[in-house]
């Protein structure tokens, strides 16, 4: 998978901690020609190569004959995450796209997604990024109540959000997702409740639910830390995530991952390739990676992270061909840990297979059918080991994050 990074805003929202950046004026040309050349960079590093046929190549998106040599690996997905990259222009994003298909192998359909803001979603600029090469959009609406959004710091109101997201709709039909937060300062079940009934009249077929984090230096923590705002409840929170998954599961969605849902077999095949630990390449200020880098002879899996200030990661990118400003070779303890944490946040967990291909010595009936603390969770009903692999019961789901430290103290003795 690919994530190419737009760092820019246009203004900071009150409770982000993500590495973005609020400028005058971008030069965007620069920053483009920097996404393409670190891309290629990456992905010839990583040995993703394309598909060449005897006589010629083939262009962006295009499968090729069955008469090519097989290839071990191809990108499957491209995520343009930000930042906000719907500020950036149609242009952009195709070259980027144009670059991955010139130096890899992308198979037809391949999901392309873009995450956008409905203060920069109008119908002509969307019908842009899908010329471009996007087929699936990502939008930030992140509540449907105007003083909640006053209060999270964002350009848009409800109106805009439910007009931007009918009209992604429209171009993206069954590829449109939508992003809503809940738990924020003062909000109640019911206020939720209907934020939910609101978003199910409103939403495609996928949805995204994100407990509010108070992240240390945002505007917001400072206001809930600092006495002006209420903090929610730990009870009130799980109550309203509990909540969600019910409604969300009534209506006809599969909740597949702990903060997100599908219908109609609309769920997110890049976030998938995350939460399964597959290999992806980080693109831009900030980008974190996860790949082999085969081209400099390697052979073991690297967490990489590139330049978070974006003209000293252009400057690097110009210099070396890209700004990966830390890598680091992940130990097999680490793997399985990555692997572990992110696999039991989907329904599926992780599956006997996926544990094989990166622990082909220890099995997880091994790891983890012992008795010790993985055994004693099964006990009272919060995780299922069977054939299938290692998965999260219903409940399970809901707090996860409180299993996992008793999961990986167990893995680490073994």
């Amino acid at each position: 998978a690919l994530y190419p990074q737009w760092p820019y805003c246009r203004k900071r929202c009150s409770y982000c901690s993500f590495n973005t950046y609020v400028v005058p004026a971008v030069d965007e040309a620069a920053v483009r020609a920097c996404l393409v050349r670190e891309a290629q960079t990456l992905l010839r590093l990583s040995q993703v190569h394309r598909w060449v046929p005897a006589g010629g190549s083939w262009g962006p998106l295009k499968c090729p004959p069955a008469t090519s040599h097989p290839l071990l690996y191809s990108i499957t997905s491209v995520f343009f995450g930000g930042g906000t990259p719907s500020l950036a222009s149609p242009h952009t994003v195709g070259a980027v796209l144009e670059a991955v298909a010139g130096a890899a192998h992308v198979p037809a359909g391949a999901e392309v997604t873009l995450e956008a803001n409905p203060s920069s979603t109008s119908t002509s600029r969307l019908a842009g990024f899908r010329a471009a090469g996007v087929n699936r959009v990502s939008i930030g609406v992140q509540s449907l109540d105007n003083a909640e959004l006053q209060l999270l710091g964002r350009e848009h109101t409800a109106e805009e959000a439910r007009k931007a997201v009918e009209g992604a709709r429209r171009l993206f039909p069954g590829r449109t997702s939508i992003d809503l937060l809940f738990g924020l300062p003062g909000q109640s079940q019911d206020a939720w409740a209907q934020q939910l009934e609101a978003a199910l009249g409103l939403c495609d077929d996928h949805i995204s639910l994100y407990q509010l984090t108070l992240e240390r230096g945002t505007a917001l923590a400072a206001q809930v830390w600092g006495g002006a705002l209420p903090a929610p409840p730990q009870d009130l929170l799980a109550d309203m995530y509990q909540m969600a998954r019910t409604v969300l599961v009534a209506a006809g969605f599969r909740h597949y991952e702990v903060s997100n849902f599908a219908r109609k077999g609309a769920v997110s095949t890049h976030n998938l390739s995350y939460w399964r630990a597959d290999q992806y390449i980080g693109v831009g200020p900030g980008a974190h990676g996860r790949f082999v880098p085969r081209g400099e002879g390697g052979h073991s899996r690297e967490a990489r992270v590139q330049t978070l200030e974006p003209i000293a990661w252009m400057r690097e990118v110009q210099s070396q061909g890209h700004g990966t400003r830390s890598r680091a070779v992940l130990s097999l303890l680490e793997q399985l840990e990555e692997l572990l944490t992110l696999g039991l946040r989907t329904d599926e967990g992780v599956t006997q297979e996926r544990w094989g291909r990166f622990s082909p010595q220890l099995s997880l009936q091994h790891a983890f059918g012992a008795p010790g603390e993985a055994r004693a969770l099964q006990q009272q009903g919060w995780l299922v080991l069977d054939s299938g692999g290692l998965r999260c019961t219903w409940a399970g789901l809901a707090v996860l994050d409180s299993l996992l430290p008793d999961l990986l103290w167990q893995l680490q003795r073994v």
